[in-house]
């Protein structure tokens, strides 16, 4: 009884000293932006649950196994996950210090004792061995919190770091399909350029048959023989792309230079996908890297209270027991034996500012947090609505390309007719089949941006990423800007 008033009394003395060490006057400043402010109206349609190998809806295999591929090998995304690996590890650090800690130690001394000191003789002046076996431990009472608010933050790094995992491996994806999208407009546009130089040569054939029938001159044969070489060096140019193209998606997928050589993807095996054509109003909830900063958000919160924490009292219980002896041979005896227990209380008092300018650190950290996140929302909502803007303009240019392919081939068909009737000469073909292939050129740059268009918006709408628990987006922020 009388150690527990002692105990009270000495709290009650060290409390009233304590406003000498206060965190009165920093606060956090940062607020969570609001939907509104965002641009995403409250009553927009709710998210599409898009899968999480949302890629096979483009329903073709070698795209599959190439993501597969990436997701399972790729550097970058072994790093996401050693990261989180190390949070986790940090959380445990952190629950280590809410328990009971003991330690054990053992020593042996070959020392000299003092003649003049507090060993009397015969022990004074003699060299003596001294062992000492001791077991110590404490529990330190975390009754302000400064723990939990310390695997708060841990388990919110945890948490971050594993949506920084997911938002690596959707953009890994996203890339890996993009890249493979790339590479099938080369080859189409290949084919096309191909197929014009058949054509040339085709038409070549029929210039040389007139100018030895007399009906064209060497003028018309020399334009004929030199359109072919210009087509040529397009050809080369697109397969120099390719080359390129099949080396980055090597790369994505951890695949030596040469893995892809023969990889030569169409864009008719790609199917578009369905896909909505509003912001969904849950955009926050779906995207990893929103995710990421919001866990970011909440453990800066756990860090700013952990550091207004540390200007309470900390309180613990600590001992030890053990055995001491002046001389080996008496270690074991009974006599040797020692043993203290008791509370321990300590609070600052003047620390030159440590602990304030800790908490401003802190609360500056936890501004940073929420300002990162504002931005993030930001950056997601102009992503979502450019991808969608685009998918509306290129669904009109289509169809307005479609329409003009269709008037300039029916232009170079009449072309072709005129000069087989001799109406007209070979520079009115060129010029018909010069629009044709640009006309060509731009039905594959299209059907390849459209599909480009759905894989961003699927990207960032968060390639079938739910955040934990599927709490909603502003939910945990809100808690958090209670500081």
């Amino acid at each position: 009884m009388l150690a527990t008033l002692t105990l009270s009394l000495a709290s009650a003395a060290l409390l009233t000293l304590g406003g000498c060490a206060s965190h009165a006057g920093i606060e956090t400043r940062a607020s969570a932006i609001t939907p509104a402010a965002a641009g995403i109206a409250a009553s927009a349609p709710a998210a599409p649950a898009l899968a999480a190998d949302w890629w096979r809806g483009f329903g073709d295999p070698a795209l599959d196994a190439l993501v597969e591929r990436a997701l399972a090998d790729q550097p970058s995304l072994k790093v996401a996950a050693a990261r989180v690996e190390r949070a986790r590890a940090a959380v445990a650090v952190a629950q280590s210090a809410d328990g009971p800690h003991l330690n054990g130690s053992a020593s042996i001394d070959r020392e000299r004792l003092s003649g003049t000191a507090i060993y009397p003789p015969p022990l004074g002046g003699t060299l003596m061995t001294l062992p000492e076996v001791k077991l110590s431990g404490n529990w330190e009472f975390d009754f302000f919190g400064r723990n939990r608010a310390a695997i708060a933050a841990a388990v919110g790094q945890v948490r971050a770091a594993e949506a920084d995992r997911a938002a690596a491996r959707n953009l890994l994806a996203a890339g890996v399909a993009r890249g493979y999208l790339q590479l099938a407009r080369l080859v189409d546009q290949r084919e096309v350029a191909s197929a014009t130089q058949r054509q040339r040569q085709q038409v070549l054939a029929l210039i040389r048959e007139r100018v030895g029938a007399g009906l064209d001159t060497h003028i018309e044969l020399r334009q004929g023989e030199g359109a072919l070489p210009e087509n040529r060096q397009q050809i080369e140019a697109l397969g120099e792309q390719i080359m390129l193209q099949r080396h980055a998606l090597a790369a994505l997928t951890a695949q030596p230079p040469a893995a892809l050589d023969a990889l030569a993807p169409r864009l008719a095996a790609l199917h578009p996908v369905a896909l909505p054509a509003a912001i969904p109003a849950d955009l926050l909830g779906r995207r990893a890297d929103i995710a990421a900063a919001r866990e970011r958000v909440a453990a800066a919160a756990g860090e700013v209270d952990a550091a207004k924490a540390q200007f309470y009292p900390n309180i613990d219980l600590g001992g030890f027991l053990g055995l001491t002896s002046v001389g080996l041979d008496r270690l074991l005896r009974a006599n040797s034996r020692e043993f203290a227990f008791g509370p321990a209380i300590s609070l600052p008092i003047f620390d030159g500012g440590r602990l304030r300018a800790n908490l401003r650190g802190r609360s500056a950290d936890y501004d940073a947090a929420v300002e990162s996140y504002n931005g993030s929302v930001i950056d997601a909502v102009h992503e979502v609505a450019d991808a969608i803007g685009s998918l509306r303009s290129i669904e009109s240019q289509r169809a307005e390309q479609a329409r003009a392919q269709q008037a300039v081939a029916s232009t170079y068909d009449l072309a072709q007719q005129r000069y087989r009737a001799g109406l007209s000469n070979y520079l009115t073909v060129l010029g018909a089949e010069s629009s044709v292939l640009a006309q060509r050129r731009l039905d594959v740059d299209l059907r390849a941006r459209a599909i480009e268009s759905q894989i961003a918006l699927m990207r960032s709408l968060g390639g079938g990423y739910v955040a934990a628990g599927g709490k909603p987006a502003g939910a945990e922020i809100a808690s958090a800007a209670a500081h």
